[in-house]
């Protein structure tokens, strides 16, 4: 395993993550509510440390 690059670019409420080979995935944030586009995750920030994270799988979006 060797040496990685990954760098998130913030551009308001979105953000980029860029490796070497390219955008990998895009999130958004607004409040306490983000997404991820990669892992088709949301999640919602409570209050202290909890957090509660949703997923769709993907016959969900088949609508099978």
């Amino acid at each position: 395993m060797g040496l990685r690059f990954r760098k998130p670019l913030r551009l308001g409420p979105v953000t980029l993550h860029v490796t070497q080979r390219g955008l990998s995935s895009w999130s958004i944030k607004l409040g306490p509510w983000s997404w991820n586009s990669r892992h088709r995750r949301q999640r919602v920030n409570l209050p202290g440390p909890w957090h509660w994270t949703g997923r769709r799988s993907r016959k969900d979006n088949r609508g099978s």
